[in-house]
């Protein structure tokens, strides 16, 4: 056990994610400069110029005679667009006081369905049910720039729809369309750029990037007939944009998990995509280290179950879907790989719009997946499995990171498991938003009073029953990959109270179908020491103290290889409303009354079928792997 000092001894790696203070973001630079009067050279003039332009039309409509699975998603999207054509326009509704966002969400949706529609069809039934919405949303008192997402999302939405059916909107409904959107979305931006309200070019989560490129789409929309307000946009975006993209470094991973990768690369692809068509060139804003390799980053991250490895706010066991900015990725960094990845979603699920407006075809070649792959950056994760293309594969997912990165939640060294097409280990994900003081996250806030964000409910130690630090970091000491195993081991120093040392190992065998996890402290007072786990199996402890976990007609075993005489206990995760219930939801424990100095758990899980491995538990300190950082 004294291995664990020179695993963890000497510097402590930093990761920077400290909030920086406004002058250090301001100075800030992003990857070129563009100063206002040349931001806009090369300008397209002929419309549409957003995305899908005449050309990529025509190239796309001259595949389609030939390509099937083209022509499937072009059936996906008339068909959604059928669906449309008679509902009622969209509302001002904000229905928990606070977001307009779902109806700026169904704006996008219906919009770029049904123009698209128009487009592909020239049928005037699709024209006019995308104009019902823009006129519904261009009327509405406001944007709600309040919650500036709601804002940049419609604006993107109206810009969108503004310009794919500029040819055949009449003078008095492009002036109102043209009005709304400088009025309702670009002029609020622009008191964000100059810093008189909306905070938004400060931040550096998803909203940076949402609200960022959402206003560049409708600036490039305006960008001929209102051309100052155009390049102040654009310089305000490119300024601002470094803070958050940055944060891809150095592979690609997200530090606000896979949920909100998917909602800021979305809108990373729709800038990016629309100043590549209007400009002729992306103002360098697909420069940032890791962005071209962040495909990777949803691929890697969910396990054969199809559920994502599932932190900072993500969804309970969220579950992979349809994400067209995969077929953006591939084909700006040339990546078939990313594209091949969501042609194989798409198989069951319905293509969107941008699907085929960015439409990438199968490149008809294998690409051989790692089986084990580790991201950087602010929050560190890595995910090992035993093999790809098997519904029964052991797959184990681990993140590090820090407390107060945005969205996140007390869980420094979370583990998800599975095993046998069954997710064993879950994070039972956010809870509800208007909770009162979900967004506290300060030291004592009522955000760490909610059992899914605090400590209590994640698969991590507890020392005295107590959370992690709300300002607890951590970083990846080492990982590795080998033919028969991968392991990641985790340093949680920082993260606890009343250690002197705490490190995490988490190791998959390939070989022998098992998963270890094993806990190290060193402990700097006596206190009580508790391993937990969540599940939604059943749980049977057996009178040899291992526990046997049955689920969905699957079993799987768990065994403690140490501390000798140990023993499981079985709780419930159920809760109270307002927060959410839980239901069916039991946690798996092991408490050690009265531990002192160093102590070591190690739980071993082998699936119904496994060969345990008979190797001694090893200390942290001698597993091989590199720093990952």
């Amino acid at each position: 056990m004294g291995g664990l000092c020179s695993l963890i001894g000497g510097c402590l790696a930093v990761l920077g994610m400290t909030c920086l203070s406004v002058a250090a973001r301001a100075a800030e630079k992003p990857a070129g400069s563009w100063d206002r009067e040349s931001i806009l050279e090369g300008l397209r003039r002929e419309r549409p110029r957003i995305m899908l332009t005449g050309e990529r039309l025509k190239r796309l409509k001259t595949r389609h005679r030939r390509d099937s699975l083209l022509q499937r998603y072009v059936k996906d999207v008339l068909e959604e667009a059928d669906r449309m054509l008679d509902i009622p326009a969209l509302r001002h509704e904000i229905p928990d006081g606070l977001r307009l966002l779902a109806v700026s969400r169904a704006c996008l949706h219906r919009v770029s369905t049904l123009a698209f529609a128009y487009r592909w069809t020239e049928d005037a039934r699709y024209a006019e049910a995308a104009l019902r919405e823009l006129r519904a949303v261009c009327a509405f008192p406001d944007w709600n720039p309040s919650h500036f997402l709601d804002t940049a999302e419609m604006t993107a939405a109206v810009a969108i729809g503004y310009d794919w059916l500029f040819g055949v909107l009449d003078d008095a409904t492009r002036a109102f369309i043209h009005e709304a959107l400088i009025r309702l979305g670009l002029e609020p931006g622009l008191m964000g750029y100059r810093g008189e309200r909306y905070g938004f070019p400060r931040m550096e989560n998803n909203w940076n990037q949402v609200c960022n490129f959402g206003m560049s789409v409708g600036a490039l929309a305006v960008a001929d007939t209102d051309p100052e307000i155009a390049r102040e946009i654009l310089a305000g975006a490119v300024a601002s944009l470094p803070i958050a993209m940055k944060h891809y470094a150095p592979d690609g991973a997200w530090m606000e998990g896979p949920g909100y990768w998917n909602y800021a690369t979305s809108y990373v692809s729709y800038g990016i995509a629309a100043l590549d068509s209007a400009l002729g060139r992306d103002l360098e804003t697909s420069r940032y280290p890791g962005l071209a390799k962040s495909g990777y980053f949803p691929i890697y991250g969910a396990g054969p179950t199809g559920s994502y490895l599932s932190y900072a706010d993500a969804g309970m066991m969220s579950q992979v879907g349809p994400q067209a900015c995969l077929f953006f990725l591939a084909g700006k960094f040339r990546r078939p790989e990313f594209a091949d990845a969501e042609h194989d979603v798409l198989q069951n699920r319905k293509a969107s719009a941008f699907h085929v407006v960015w439409y990438q075809p199968p490149s008809g070649r294998a690409w051989k997946r790692d089986r084990d792959r580790a991201f950087g950056g602010p929050v560190p994760v890595a995910m090992f499995r035993s093999a790809w293309n098997d519904p029964d594969a052991l797959w184990v997912g681990v993140k590090a990171g820090f407390n107060q990165v945005p969205h996140g939640h007390l869980d420094l060294g979370n583990f998800e498991m599975d095993a046998l097409g069954v997710r064993w280990a879950v994070d039972l994900g956010a809870d509800n938003y208007n909770l009162p003081g979900y967004w506290d996250s300060g030291e004592g806030g009522q955000r760490w009073k909610y059992y899914r964000l605090n400590s209590r409910s994640h698969n991590v130690c507890l020392i005295d029953g107590q959370d992690q630090r709300v300002t607890g970091k951590s970083h990846m000491a080492r990982w590795d990959t080998l033919p028969g195993s991968g392991a990641a081991v985790i340093d949680l120093t920082e993260g606890y109270a009343n250690v002197k040392q705490a490190a995490r190992g988490v190791k998959l065998f390939r070989d022998v179908r098992a998963v270890l996890v094993q806990d190290e402290f060193d402990l700097a007072s006596p206190c009580d020491l508790t391993w937990g786990m969540t599940t939604r199996a059943n749980i049977r402890i057996e009178s040899n103290g291992s526990v046997l976990l049955a689920q969905d007609g699957k079993r799987l075993r768990a065994k403690i290889l140490e501390p000798s005489g140990a023993r499981f206990e079985a709780a419930s995760a159920e809760r109270s409303k307002p927060e959410a219930e839980n239901a069916g939801f039991r946690r798996l424990l092991i408490n050690l009354k009265g531990a002192t100095g160093e102590r070591r758990i190690a739980v071993l899980f082998t699936p119904e079928g496994g060969d345990a491995p008979e190797a001694a538990v090893k200390p942290l300190a001698d597993w091989p792997g590199k720093p990952v950082r």
